[in-house]
């Protein structure tokens, strides 16, 4: 019996690597990611389209877009200055601290955001914070309120843009600019004429990824924002708490609006990198 069950299963066909490996890559994006985006696809629009429609009029809901934007639009701008600060200084610079530099770059991909949070609070919190104090005697709120949520925001969200610009830095070398200095450019024309031209896209892709992550930051935000509904809850916060009420279809339509930013981001995101392997293909035939 066993030699026949052997003989049988020697006789079946032997999927290859080639197709079980996609096979596999297919059934785990299904059940992790399309599976639950059509749920919430079927959420929102459990009522019919005009119900869906009607909980947008809510206030809370369109205060929770516009502090979450304004903390996108602080974010995306800081990250930006401070990300192609830092890679141009990585990448054509030797100084002391060099490698601790990059490893507070680093250092938002390898602890919790709740852990950022809570750090914010042990630093600015007006009761037992270490710099508490001062910032009460200036008359500043940064704990429970829009300030410390962006600046949880932009510490999350800083090493994107570094990350993504330092590689093609390193790749593209300094030929260029050393050639735009002899010719007698200055440090600025050197810079936005050369450098930043050559890594175009490569910002363009840090943009989509730090705003993409500062749209969707919940931990860090959690923590120093206190959840007030209609004061200091982002979209994010927001769609917990209407779950939490049981007021599930308000949840699905915003879950939904901030997934389509997110499937934006990603359609964007694939487009950037198609034209910056155009241009990795183009460039060396020059």
């Amino acid at each position: 019996m066993r030699s026949l069950l052997r003989s049988f299963s020697k006789a079946l066909p032997r999927p290859s690597a080639s197709l079980l490996i996609p096979l596999i890559a297919c059934l785990y994006v299904g059940v992790i990611i399309v599976l639950p985006a059509l749920e919430v696809v079927s959420g929102a629009f459990a009522k019919g389209l005009k119900p869906f429609i009607e909980n947008f009029q809510s206030e809370e809901l369109r205060s929770a877009v516009l502090l979450t934007l304004r903390c996108t639009l602080i974010a995306v701008p800081a990250n930006t200055i401070f990300g192609l600060a830092a890679a141009t200084a990585i990448a054509r610079r030797q100084f002391p601290g060099k490698a601790l530099l990059l490893s507070v770059i680093d250092l938002p991909f390898s602890i919790s955001p709740v852990v950022v949070g809570l750090m914010l609070v042990l630093l600015y919190s007006p009761t037992n914070g270490l710099l508490g104090g001062i910032v009460s005697s200036l008359g500043w709120q940064i704990i429970f309120s829009w300030p410390g949520m962006a600046l949880a925001t932009v510490i999350v969200t800083f090493p994107f843009m570094a990350r993504e610009v330092i590689p093609l830095l390193e790749e593209e070398g300094w030929d260029q600019e050393e050639a735009a200095r002899t010719l007698g450019a200055s440090d600025w024309q050197v810079f936005w004429k050369v450098t930043l031209p050559s890594v175009r896209w490569a910002v363009v892709y840090g943009l989509i990824l730090t705003t993409a992550r500062a749209l969707g930051e919940f931990g860090a935000v959690a923590v120093v924002s206190g959840n007030i509904a209609g004061q200091t809850q982002t979209l994010p916060l927001f769609i917990e708490d209407a779950y939490k009420q049981y007021d599930t279809e308000l949840a699905y339509g915003a879950a939904l609006v901030l997934g389509g930013v997110g499937l934006v981001s990603l359609l964007l995101k694939l487009v950037v990198e198609q034209l910056m392997g155009g241009v990795k293909e183009i460039e060396p035939m020059n």
